[in-house]
Order: structure tokens, then C-alpha cells, then sequence
């Protein structure tokens, strides 16, 4: 190739990037997957989101009807999350198990009430988490402290 046959390549693909960038820029980002979200679904979402939080409220609070009715031991003592746990604060699942100086021994989250361990992919565990996770709605989060 010639240098100037090396240099009309070389404006052909200037000219053709050039061309490709104002077209992005004309035509904005992709909208890929971007629908936007109707009143009726983010309604149909928080009433979904609502109503497992408030599940988790009754199991939280040791609500038995609501422990039998989803299949779950949470306590066999009597106690509640919510007694060491008012609010849902504290609840530090990351900091599990972890010596517990009271107990002379490691804890985890059943320890403490003598419950059964609860299956991650349960309703139970769900309903649990969405109320923990909306009970700490505008908490600040502070990785690695606990």
C-alpha cells in the first residue's frame, strides 16, 4: 500500500467512528430491558413486598400462629427476634456465628431462642428478611464494622 492509499484508509474509518459516535449520541443509550414501570406493577410490587414484611413482622415478634402456619421453629424458649432485636436493629447477619461471651460458646441465629434452623430459600426466610430490610430503610450500612 501506498501512503496515500494508507491514508484514505485511515480517513474512511475516522469518518466511519465519527459516524457511528453521532449516531449514539442522536439516538441516546440503549434501552435494552428498560421498559419503564407502570403504577399498576410498582402498586402490584409493594403490595407483593408489604405483605411478606408483614409476615415477617409476626414471626419477628414471635407470632406461633404465623410460625405453624409457614412450618418453622424459631423458638422453643418462648423468646422472640424482637426481644434482643427491637425494631429489627442490630441485626447483623454477616457478623454469624459468632462467640457469644454470655453463652461461653459460638452462636448463630437459632442458638439464641433453641429454634430450628430455617431453610435460605424459605417463605419464612424471605418474609424475615423483607422485614429486617424495610425495618432498616435509610439506615446508613457500614461494611466490616460488626
Amino acid at each position: 500500500m501506498t501512503t496515500r492509499t494508507t491514508s484514505l484508509f485511515a480517513l474512511c474509518i475516522a469518518s466511519l467512528m465519527g459516524l457511528l459516535a453521532a449516531i449514539a449520541v442522536l439516538v441516546g443509550p440503549a434501552n435494552a430491558n428498560k421498559d419503564p414501570v407502570t403504577p399498576q406493577q410498582l402498586k402490584a410490587y409493594e403490595d407483593a413486598f408489604m405483605e411478606q414484611v408483614k409476615k415477617g413482622d409476626l414471626l419477628f415478634h414471635g407470632d406461633a400462629a404465623t410460625a405453624k402456619q409457614m412450618n418453622v421453629v424459631l423458638t422453643t424458649t418462648a423468646m422472640a427476634c424482637a426481644m434482643c432485636h427491637p425494631f429489627a436493629s442490630d441485626t447483623h447477619p454477616q457478623a454469624f456465628p459468632k462467640y457469644q461471651v454470655s453463652m461461653n460458646k459460638f452462636a448463630t441465629l437459632q442458638k439464641p431462642n433453641q429454634g430450628e434452623k430455617i431453610d435460605s430459600d424459605s417463605d419464612a426466610m424471605k418474609a424475615l428478611e423483607a422485614y429486617i430490610y424495610w425495618s432498616n430503610t435509610g439506615s446508613v450500612l457500614v461494611p466490616g464494622k460488626y
